[in-house]
């Protein structure tokens, strides 16, 4: 330490000390400012990590809900095609079958009136007999055969 013989002015020694002091404070508080910076910046980088990764998985999430309803629409709007496809293909056989059988009663009208007014010949009394239904078989005690008709509905 320095001589105080004196003790009027400052000791230059204590003050180059004390400024020493302040400077290194001041580098230690520049130095921990720095520190309290950086390590707000690290925070703030991983809070927003945190936040992208929950935003990530809460995004994932909704996909996989929407994923899932879009499939369950899928499967009702299927379901729907198949009920309405079964229906037409049972009104279309219906309709054919229903049309099968107007034309076969047709068809019997038609062959019963050509039976009615048919006329047929015997050959024994080279005569000409028209038949009826009931009384022909009866009355000349021949045996009339009626015209075969061989028909064929083929369904596609």
């Amino acid at each position: 330490m320095g001589s105080q013989c004196c003790k009027c002015g400052p000791d230059i020694e204590l003050l180059k000390i004390e400024e020493r002091e302040r400077q290194r404070k001041l580098l230690l508080a520049k130095r921990h400012r720095k520190r309290v910076k950086a390590a707000g910046k690290i925070q703030a980088w991983w809070r927003g990590n945190l936040v992208r990764r929950t935003l990530l998985v809460a995004a994932l999430r909704a996909w996989m809900i929407q994923c899932w309803w879009r499939t369950i629409l899928h499967r009702q709007h299927q379901k729907l095609h198949q009920r309405l496809l079964r229906m037409y293909v049972i009104q279309e056989q219906s309709a054919v079958k229903l049309q099968s059988w107007i034309r076969m009663q047709q068809c019997r009208q038609y062959y019963y009136q050509i039976c009615d007014a048919l006329c047929v010949y015997q050959p024994l009394n080279s005569s000409l007999v028209f038949q009826n239904k009931d009384t022909s078989q009866v009355q000349y005690g021949a045996l009339f055969k009626r015209p075969e008709f061989h028909i064929e509905i083929l369904s596609i």
